[in-house]
């Protein structure tokens, strides 16, 4: 088969890296040194890391992530109730293969949703689909989503979603349509998929968050079992303090 149109039809076949790469062996001098193995293999490693990065990337972009923060960055010289170890036992991402939730508590400046957006970081790049909401926004979206006609995809494709982040939950109560709809999210969600809650509010507060008492319970029960629990402490304010690569602009 002649070069040429070798390449034309890897183009055809959408493997533009391995045409790309054969356009390189062709032109590189000592190529034939290389067995016929080896040159297929340097083509199809082309095409496995581009495509591999192209997912990547394409993770990044819908999950919306708030602050660009990375587990690599994450500033353990600070006192601030972090455990190391746990932390790091977040990078294998085993915690959402289990379906395991965390709960990020701790005040303003803690460092909650840059932590959040780490551990989110980590997941896109393990192969999992993750999206970031602010429980303020979300409450909007959804109203939106219901007057337009588009709530059941909205919430069918969260409830598909490997890992959902929920900042900012507490500042204010839910009432008993919201709480419903995060209820309803939650169940869909329980023991299948994992899910980031980041608040100000202690675990043991957080029924004081919802207005109605028995929604309350469901949702709670949801919330903190099978969720690992991680209290920052106030004492030393992450604002404005160097993480590594990544400054935090954290306002949690």
């Amino acid at each position: 088969m002649l070069k040429y149109p070798l390449i034309e039809q890897l183009r055809e076949l959408k493997l533009h890296e391995m045409a790309t790469c054969y356009e390189e062996q062709i032109k590189t001098k000592d190529i034939l040194k290389y067995s016929f193995e080896d040159r297929l293999g340097m083509m199809l490693d082309r095409e496995t890391i581009t495509r591999s990065n192209r997912r990547t990337t394409s993770r990044l972009k819908k999950a919306k992530l708030k602050v660009n923060a990375c587990m690599e960055d994450i500033n353990f010289t600070v006192e601030r109730g972090i455990d190391r170890s746990l932390m790091m036992g977040f990078a294998s991402c085993r915690w959402i293969h289990e379906h395991r939730g965390i709960m990020l508590t701790g005040p303003t400046g803690a460092g909650k949703t840059w932590i959040a957006c780490a551990l989110a970081h980590k997941a896109c790049l393990q192969g999992y689909s993750t999206i970031y909401k602010r429980v303020p926004n979300f409450l909007r979206e959804i109203e939106t989503s219901k007057a337009i006609g588009t709530y059941d995809k909205l919430m069918n494709s969260l409830a598909k979603t490997d890992l959902v982040i929920l900042d900012d939950w507490g500042l204010e109560k839910l009432n008993q349509q919201q709480s419903l709809v995060i209820l309803e999210l939650l169940e869909e969600r329980y023991n299948l998929k994992s899910t980031i809650i980041a608040s100000q509010i202690p675990p043991e507060n957080l029924h004081a968050t919802i207005k109605d008492p028995t929604i309350a319970d469901a949702i709670v029960d949801r919330l903190i079992n099978n969720s690992y629990k991680i209290s920052l402490n106030a004492e030393n304010s992450m604002r404005g303090i160097s993480c590594g690569l990544t400054e935090v602009n954290d306002n949690n």
